[in-house]
């Protein structure tokens, strides 16, 4: 049995990658603001701190006794907060809960990520070479929060070039987070439900049409911890379905909606995501088992929920 401390446990991916490891025999323990009523956290050991205070994270990780680290806990949303707010937030909470690992003497630590890294949706423009999208594509933020996810993996990067292998890292990248709820007709992240961010494809489409079931990220994130002394150290991974969250070829979508990309989006035929999943499937062997076009079959009336979609947020991921 591993001893899992995850960072942000009561947050939507947090709560389903909790629940998701209890199911595989780890013992975990979460650490975020305030202790949570939600029911998959019901017989977890939970810790509240604030992890941008580096003491209390210190003493917080170091009383956990973990075997492995698994960080999450930031400011999940671009311009939910000022952008100040979250780079410094989320800068802070990278740094001191990796630091505190390595001097705590776990041994396995993992960072998120995420997709936006790359630096789709730009106001100033976007194009790409080549799709689908995978960790050789050059990273280019272009607000507070992307950046942010990509200082997290430099944070692991120099914690790494301190550490040497004395200590493993990885970092992963979530493409759009949906959680087992959501497949019913519950909100996504952005306020919308699954089948309304179908219906309407300028919805998903500043995403690029990218999305993962939160128990896929949990499997994989099981997968990660059994295979991180026999890769190599520091691997980043994209972690996202085999199809697009798209009614369309993407083929036919991306040009439509996403200036330049008509020529890269031409070799996604059929059902093919923008975002490739292939080195985790390969590292790892893992591979996503959830789909939109199961699930929303498996919870069809409240799926199908109609309404005004409201204001459209600039995406996470």
């Amino acid at each position: 049995m591993t001893r899992v401390l995850i960072t942000g446990g009561a947050g939507r991916l947090g709560r389903s990658l909790v629940t998701g490891l209890v199911d595989r025999g780890h013992d975990v323990v979460s650490l975020d603001r305030v202790v949570s009523d939600a029911r998959e956290l019901h017989g977890v050991e939970q810790v509240a701190v604030d992890l941008t205070d580096a003491a209390a994270a210190r003493d917080a990780v170091a009383g956990a006794q973990a075997d492995a680290l698994i960080h999450l806990a930031a400011i999940a949303v671009p311009f939910s907060a000022p952008e100040d707010v979250i780079l410094r937030t989320n800068a802070a909470l990278a740094l001191n809960t990796m630091t505190a690992g390595v001097e705590a003497g776990v041994t396995r630590i993992v960072t998120a990520s995420s997709p936006t890294v790359i630096g789709y949706n730009a106001p100033a423009g976007w194009s790409v070479d080549r799709l689908p999208i995978d960790e050789q594509t050059p990273t280019a933020p272009w607000n507070a929060y992307a950046l942010s996810k990509l200082l997290a993996e430099q944070t692991m990067r120099m914690l790494h070039r301190q550490t040497g292998d004395g200590t493993r890292f990885a970092a992963f990248r979530p493409c759009y987070v949906i959680a087992p709820e959501e497949w019913a007709g519950a909100p996504t992240q952005q306020g919308h439900t699954v089948a309304e961010r179908l219906d309407d494809p300028a919805l998903s489409a500043p995403a690029l049409f990218n999305y993962v079931d939160a128990r896929d990220v949990a499997a994989f994130i099981d997968a990660l911890l059994a295979a991180m002394t026999d890769i190599a150290n520091g691997e980043v991974f994209f972690v996202g379905a085999d199809d697009a969250l798209a009614r369309k070829p993407l083929a036919e979508l991306l040009p439509e909606y996403v200036a330049g990309t008509a020529a890269a989006a031409s070799v996604l035929t059929g059902t093919a995501p923008a975002f490739s999943n292939a080195k985790a499937k390969e590292l790892l062997g893992w591979a996503p088992r959830y789909t939109w076009r199961t699930e929303l079959t498996a919870h069809p009336r409240r799926a199908r929920h109609s309404g005004s979609p409201g204001p459209r947020p600039r995406e996470k991921s």
